[in-house]
């Protein structure tokens, strides 16, 4: 069960932002996710539409230019990262999941992504690329090149999303934590997709999620995944 970092390790420092992934790195996270939105003529590294919630900014995000966005702070007093700026950090040290917020923006984020890893072009088959937005995610089936593609839904019957996956021959399905059973796991598999699940940080949350045999899970608190996994891992060896 791969532990991926939700933001970074977004329960222990402000999501999104560098500090907070190089924690989910130092925790020992197999790989870390993040969201990628435009702001001005810029590719940055932030969830929500607009700036409130975690910035000392206002207003939307997009229309901002982007010299004006960095002289924002978040909550732990950085700026607002740029994509370039994760893709620096991370790159060689885990999976790289980049959630695409806007749907336009996908062409110009595996773009930047191509670029990033020009001279290692390899190095883009750890490179997953997810999105809500159902057009973007058929888009990027025949724009991804060598990075592997998950197929990510909230509010649509799992059965829909599965069979979505299955005819874009997606690498993964990324379930909402609702939905984990060990028969959608079994159904996920027997597609040939890797199953991954948003957002789990209880204990019996990830303990539910390993019983069912799940490949991934994306947390805030990437420790407790962690630490669970050794200490089911030193039960296993007393068997």
């Amino acid at each position: 069960m791969l532990v991926i970092g939700h933001r970074g390790a977004a329960g222990h420092v402000a999501e999104n932002t560098l500090g907070s992934i190089r924690r989910a790195l130092a925790l020992g996270v197999d790989g870390i996710e993040f969201d990628v939105r435009r702001c001005g003529d810029g590719l940055v590294v932030l969830h929500d539409a607009t700036l409130e919630r975690t910035t000392d900014g206002h207003g939307p995000c997009r229309d901002l230019p982007l010299a004006e966005l960095r002289t924002l702070h978040t909550a732990n007093g950085e700026r607002v990262p740029l994509l370039d700026e994760v893709l620096a950090l991370v790159s060689g040290c885990a999976l790289v999941n980049v959630e695409i917020k806007e749907g336009d923006i996908a062409d110009s984020v595996v773009a930047a992504l191509e670029q990033c890893y020009a001279e290692t072009p390899r190095a883009l088959e750890h490179v997953l690329l997810s999105t809500f937005d159902v057009a973007a995610t058929a888009h990027l089936a025949s724009h991804r090149g060598r990075m592997r593609l998950g197929v990510l839904y909230e509010d649509e019957p799992f059965a829909h999303a599965l069979t979505r996956a299955g005819e874009l021959a997606a690498d993964s399905i990324h379930l909402p934590l609702e939905d984990v059973s060990l028969a959608a796991v079994t159904a996920a598999r027997d597609a040939g997709l890797a199953v991954y699940v948003y957002t789990v940080n209880e204990a019996a949350d990830i303990a539910h999620c390993h019983a069912c045999g799940v490949d991934g899970v994306f947390s805030d608190f990437p420790d407790r995944v962690i630490a669970f996994k050794r200490d089911h891992g030193d039960k296993e060896t007393q068997r």
